[in-house]
This record gives structure tokens, C-alpha cells and sequence, in this order.
């Protein structure tokens, strides 16, 4: 039987996000990948719980571009399968669930309350073979701990605007953060958007 990371390699990879670093994290996983946006209204999904809202994003993003495509039928085994990955973050702060911020303002709000605490951040992955129709999903948590993130900061990391693009306004690996974090429980990956590990064993169970 043929090797999975083998039969992944070969296989023709969608990644259903706008996201710089989700791609980062893919190229850096040796995969060569087309990039399509879902472009949904996000806000329109609700649910209290930070896992079912990953999940059902990343599964909207999934179908929004199944449906761009036109894929209505599936057919089965096929020696070069094409798999859809889309995915979702959320940061949950004190028990509250934080996406992107919607103004420079909230940004502020969201990365003054981090400053010397906790952030808790949820992502989801949704691997949908095109060929076969087997969907697979799964869910990680990470926690990240932060050191005291001086005024100066915080106003420089928001006038830059990147901030406003990720979830909670949380950027890890920017220049301007990465002094302030503590600990992170979980992976630096996953808090970026696309855990490694997961997208490895979600990528094999879709064959």
C-alpha cells in the first residue's frame, strides 16, 4: 500500500485562505498549493461554544468554494485526488470569543488586555477530498502567556494595521510581539492559523 505522506505529495492542494501566514505554514510544510479565497460573511455564523464556530466556519469557507467551483458530483478513487484545506482561529479572552477586530480601536482594546495575561486561541481545519467527497475535520487549542506589552507598543502594533487581519487582533510571530510572549502551551503553528500536526493527519485520513 502506498505510503499516505506519499499519496498527500501527489495529490493537487487547495488552500481555501487569504491568510499569509496559513500559506507560510503550508509551503513550509513542503506542499505545493493553489490558493482560493471563500469570502463569506463571517458574522452571519453564531454559535457560543469557540470549537463548533471554528468548525462551522471552516466548513462555510469549504462549501462556498465547492459551490465556486461547480463541483456537484464526486467521483471515487482516483490516482490524483485534489483536497480542499480551509481553516478558522478565534481567540477566547476571559470566556469572551474574539475574531478580527473591526476598528483600530478594538484592536487596541483586545492586545492591552493581553498585556501580562492570557490568551486562549482555538483553530479549526476542514481537509475536503474534491474527488471522493470525504471530509475530515478536527480542532486544536493553544494557550499563549504574556510578559507586561509596554503603551508605545501596543500603538505601534496598531498603526502598523496588520492586527486588524488576524483573530483577536493577536499576531504572535510580528516583530513587535514575539519579545512579549511568555509561554505558549500548544504550537505556535496552530496559533497562527494551521496547525501542522493536525493538517498532516487530517491531510491522510481524507485519502
Amino acid at each position: 500500500m502506498a505510503n499516505p505522506k506519499f499519496k498527500t505529495k501527489q495529490a493537487k492542494i487547495i488552500l481555501g485562505s487569504s491568510s499569509m501566514a496559513r500559506r507560510k505554514i503550508l509551503a513550509e510544510m513542503g506542499y505545493d498549493f493553489t490558493v482560493m479565497a471563500a469570502d463569506i460573511d463571517e458574522k452571519s455564523i453564531r454559535t457560543k461554544k469557540p470549537e463548533d464556530l471554528v468548525l462551522a466556519l471552516a466548513e462555510a469557507k469549504a462549501d462556498a468554494i465547492i459551490s465556486r467551483l461547480g463541483i456537484t458530483g464526486h467521483k471515487e478513487e482516483n490516482a490524483h485526488p485534489t483536497l480542499l484545506i480551509t481553516a478558522d482561529t478565534v481567540v477566547v479572552y476571559e470566556g469572551m470569543i474574539r475574531e478580527k477586530p473591526s476598528s483600530k480601536e478594538e484592536a487596541r482594546h483586545f492586545i492591552k488586555g493581553y498585556s501580562g495575561g492570557c490568551a486562549i486561541v482555538v483553530g479549526s481545519i476542514v481537509i475536503t477530498n474534491l474527488t471522493t467527497g470525504i471530509k475530515k475535520r478536527g480542532w486544536d487549542r493553544s494557550e499563549v502567556y504574556f510578559h507586561d506589552i509596554p503603551d508605545e507598543v501596543i500603538d505601534r502594533l496598531v498603526d502598523d494595521g496588520v492586527t486588524l487581519n488576524v483573530a483577536g487582533g493577536l499576531m504572535l510571530e510580528h516583530p513587535l510581539t514575539a519579545p512579549f510572549v511568555d509561554t505558549v502551551i500548544g504550537t505556535p503553528d496552530g496559533v497562527m492559523g494551521l496547525s501542522k500536526s493536525l493538517t498532516e493527519k487530517l491531510l491522510e485520513e481524507s485519502l
